[in-house]
């Protein structure tokens, strides 16, 4: 299969078991109908606006546009939607300067960590890895409500086709988010 000169630049870039099938991912953009993709030379992002919130699945603002607040505009207009919008993102890691930088951006341009939300994800070889939730609410909002929106996200957008694709779910929200106490 040719990917797509989209889904390549985002392989390039995130990390290799954030990455949906190429076909999966395909598929999503052509046949289910909350899943978008926007694409210019300076951006690519692909979520999913449901009736009361936006979950961004991929934003990527190519390298030599970085800096330039490309990605602070697609957020504004996401924002636009006075929706409530949800992301995930890795956790900071001290060795990786992309997981700062990331972490950063989403803080600056009014996003917060559900602190209270513990999100773990397989890989494709069993191992377990970590996720932070973020969100930007357009009026306040608990986490539970959050957690819940996230899991129909795991339900629709990362398992959409799943069992095709990969034999199993990606993100088994019963299993794979939880609150604090």
């Amino acid at each position: 299969m040719v990917q797509s000169d989209w889904y390549q630049k985002l392989n390039d870039y995130f990390p290799a078991h954030e990455m949906k099938h190429p076909e999966q991912l395909e598929a999503l953009v052509k046949t289910h109908p909350n899943y978008h993709k926007e694409e210019t030379d300076e951006y690519i992002v692909l979520y999913a606006e449901f009736p009361t919130f936006v979950f961004i699945d991929y934003l990527l603002v190519t390298s030599r546009q970085r800096g330039k607040g490309i990605g602070t505009q697609v957020l504004d207009k996401l924002k636009q939607k006075k929706k409530l919008i949800i992301l995930e993102a890795e956790p900071l890691d001290e060795e990786d300067k992309d997981t700062q930088r990331r972490m950063k951006f989403y803080l600056r341009n009014g996003f917060r960590k559900a602190d209270r939300i513990v999100y773990t994800r397989q890989d494709d070889d069993g191992e377990t890895y970590e996720m932070k939730v973020l969100y930007w609410p357009p009026f306040e909002e608990n986490q539970k409500v959050i957690m819940d929106k996230m899991k129909k996200a795991c339900r629709e957008i990362h398992n959409f086709r799943a069992d095709r694709y990969y034999g199993r779910p990606l993100a088994d929200p019963d299993e794979s988010l939880r609150l604090k106490s």
